[in-house]
């Protein structure tokens, strides 16, 4: 059969596995693309390879991704492993078709200079693809291990990603996720170090015949003006932003070693919201980081109303070994849960007065699986009828049921 991949994390991870699936080519292994963010995440990822040798007793298990980038000896260790590949060699169709050279093959991922685009023609089983224009990051904010599972940042030359989207929009595809580690750094390193504005100009310039072109999460102190211009000016480019905040107090984001402050992401999303008013944003917050009393958790609170967030994404902080803020002084576990359900709470009221807001509205759609699509906030609907997956279907919105809209 062919090769099985198993993927845990960001839309990265789904590009870079639609590549191991071409790669791997007429492999008969399961290959576990991990995810290294959260502790969680590679618990998770051990437990899914747990599983997936109690159903598949005789099966090569290949473990791969970030998580096993950092920590490729926590799963050499297991016994239901077979072999652990780096994220640079994951990617190499040569490390697949060659016996295996030990059971550990990495390299020093700092020591990564590829920007090579891998074509793919789609990504298997979704109605939209990914595209990935950028990989690794250079900062090093203290609670973050995917440095060392990506290395430094790099990008991939303009004209390559241009050829990529043409061609999997030349597949029927109406609506593709530019993607990377650090999306707004795109261009360093690159002849003239373009940014991520004039890519995207440039895509929806090249490519008429793409309805849809949207963004991975960025950071929001990095949107160049071209980025703004496009999404003030090109209705094709999505009204919904995914930032890293990660937090609303300024002593904490100091901390965290990230490069903003509260007032600039406030005033950033005010700022697009005057050029974009559809727009929707959503954020990645961490709740009880090291030091956080409850009056610096009380402005990330804050934060949710005042950035005018509708998805969020809350992560209570989990010590990452080899990273600064495991060092720090920890808010006790029962603490950082509470503050997690609260923030998740307040994201649940956000969300639910937007979906209030949408009742009676028209909307573009792309249809995914089971009746289910996405407006161009990338807010699912529950359609009345099954559509192709992958189509743009007109709906007006009747209700909600607090997650989802659900279309006449």
């Amino acid at each position: 059969m062919p090769v099985r991949v198993v993927t845990f994390g960001c839309r990265l991870n789904t590009h870079e596995s639609e590549v191991i699936r071409q790669a791997a080519g007429g492999s008969d292994a399961i290959v576990v693309n991990t995810c290294a963010v959260t502790g969680e995440a590679v618990r998770q990822a051990r437990q899914a390879i747990r599983k997936l040798r109690r159903e598949h007793a005789d099966a090569e298990i290949v473990v791969t991704g970030c998580a096993a980038q950092a920590e490729p000896h926590l799963f050499a260790g297991m016994p239901e492993v077979t072999r652990v590949i780096g994220n640079t060699e994951k990617l190499d169709p040569q490390i697949w078709a060659a016996p295996a050279a030990g059971r550990v093959q990495t390299s020093d991922i700092m020591a990564a200079r590829e920007t090579a685009l891998r074509p793919i023609d789609g990504i298997e089983g979704r109605a939209r693809a990914t595209v990935q224009v950028q990989n690794g990051c250079d900062h090093r904010c203290t609670f973050c291990i995917i440095p060392f599972g990506r290395g430094n940042s790099r990008s991939v030359p303009m004209d390559d990603v241009v050829a990529q989207v043409r061609r999997i929009a030349g597949n029927g595809y109406r609506e593709i996720v530019l993607t990377g580690v650090d999306l707004t750094s795109y261009g360093q390193g690159l002849p003239g170090e373009p940014k991520l504005g004039a890519l995207v100009k440039r895509i929806l310039k090249a490519v008429p015949e793409l309805p849809r072109l949207r963004l991975s999460s960025i950071d929001s102190v990095e949107a160049d003006d071209d980025l703004l211009d496009a999404l003030a000016t090109e209705p094709r480019l999505m009204p919904h932003l995914h930032l890293s905040l990660q937090a609303g107090d300024d002593l904490i984001l100091k901390r965290m070693k990230r490069r903003h402050l509260r007032a600039d992401a406030i005033d950033f999303c005010a700022r697009v919201r005057a050029l974009r008013p559809d727009v929707v944003f959503g954020a990645d917050i961490i709740a009880g980081f090291p030091t956080e009393t409850e009056e610096m958790f009380s402005r990330s609170l804050d934060l949710v109303e005042e950035c005018g967030l509708t998805h969020l994404h809350v992560f209570p902080f989990s010590p990452r070994p080899g990273t600064p803020a495991a060092r720090m002084p920890e808010v006790p576990r029962a603490i950082v849960k509470e503050r997690a359900k609260r923030l998740r709470e307040k994201g649940d009221s956000a969300l639910r007065r937007y979906l209030d807001g949408e009742i009676g509205e028209k909307r573009r759609v792309l249809a995914e699986q089971d009746r289910i699509g996405r407006t161009e906030q990338f807010v699912p609907v529950r359609l009345a009828a099954m559509h192709r997956p992958g189509s743009l279907v007109e709906v007006t919105i009747a209700d909600h049921d607090g997650r989802m809209l659900k279309a006449a």
